[in-house]
């Protein structure tokens, strides 16, 4: 009867952990296992939401005494945050101490997002010297002299239609700017920034979205012709920045990587989506530099009325 009456104890505990803590391990285990196959990425996604959700249980099982699910808790918590680290700190170059700075705006403002009031606030909050702006409504283009006072310099994609309206990508810029190049079977432009750094080439990016909401190669596909697209061009200080529609190190970062050389900043708080509390978000909207850039800076920014949360990055030269 003892025997049984601790079964009996103990099954509400073990099913709380089961539920409770199951998905977040089975994310972070999808994550450290590398595997590209798309359920795997799918999962991989999460990673860094998971460390918070089973950091959150685990404090709810110690204020309950539960001290099986607290250990277990514990222990699947830091396997979320082994999985999520490279998002939140990736290996990065050292700066260069008195070296000028370049702040970075990237955001997709979402194309049914007519919002001119809050994109103008959120870009002055920020207070950057080049904005990236993707999927900019035709509400908000038209705006542009109200949104961007302080950006004499802009250059704009031609208007797409895009879930029904009209879309274009905008950068702007304090500096001087060379005409928008459009990079072949993408929505990815190309600039070239002249910053008290030197020139910079600045790509703004905008990558499908993963199976199973898109065809399955799709996203891969786009990933490697864009790293393509950099690998011909002359090595050069370059930043990419905009929506890819994946975290860092899940298989569409580590593709980019690979291809490119290119290293990522942090992307933990999330961006995705807007809605949630930035710790419960997914870091999908992502910036990569060249590595004689160092990212000294990066946070999410003001709410500009998208379900993306913009990104403010803030580079500079990198240390012999």
């Amino acid at each position: 009867m003892t025997r049984f009456r601790l079964l009996a104890q103990a099954w509400p505990q073990v099913l709380a952990i089961m539920v409770l803590l199951g998905p977040p391990a089975g994310i972070a285990a999808a994550d450290l296992s590398g595997a590209g196959h798309r359920w795997f990425d799918l999962a991989a996604q999460f990673s860094a939401p998971a460390t918070v959700a089973a950091l959150a249980v685990t404090v709810a099982f110690a204020l309950t005494r539960l001290r099986v699910a607290v250990l277990v808790g514990a222990m699947v918590t830091s396997v979320c945050a082994l999985a999520a680290v490279p998002q939140a700190f990736p290996e990065t170059s050292p700066a260069e101490a008195a070296a000028p700075k370049i702040r970075l705006y990237s955001a997709n403002l979402h194309v049914r997002n007519d919002d001119v009031a809050a994109i103008g606030r959120s870009i002055e909050k920020a207070d950057a010297d080049v904005v990236i702006l993707i999927e900019t409504s035709d509400a908000a283009y038209e705006a542009l002299d109200a949104i961007l006072p302080a950006f004499p310099h802009r250059v704009a994609s031609p208007r797409i239609d895009w879930l029904g309206r009209g879309a274009r990508t905008v950068i702007a810029s304090r500096w001087m700017l060379e005409p928008l190049r459009e990079e072949p079977g993408l929505h990815a432009q190309t600039t070239v920034v002249s910053t008290p750094l030197g020139p910079v080439r600045v790509t703004a990016a905008h990558l499908t979205r993963p199976w199973p909401y898109q065809v399955q190669w799709e996203q891969i596909r786009q990933t490697e012709a864009l790293a393509r697209a950099v690998a011909a061009e002359p090595a050069a200080s370059r930043v990419i920045a905009g929506d890819f529609n994946s975290v860092t190190d899940a298989r569409i970062g580590r593709l980019f990587a690979e291809r490119t050389g290119l290293t990522p900043a942090p992307a933990f708080p999330g961006t995705w989506p807007s809605r949630l509390p930035a710790a419960l978000g997914i870091g999908i909207d992502n910036v990569w530099t060249s590595r004689d850039l160092s990212v000294i800076e990066r946070h999410v920014g003001r709410r500009n009325g998208s379900d993306h949360r913009p990104v403010i990055t803030v580079l500079t030269r990198a240390r012999d």
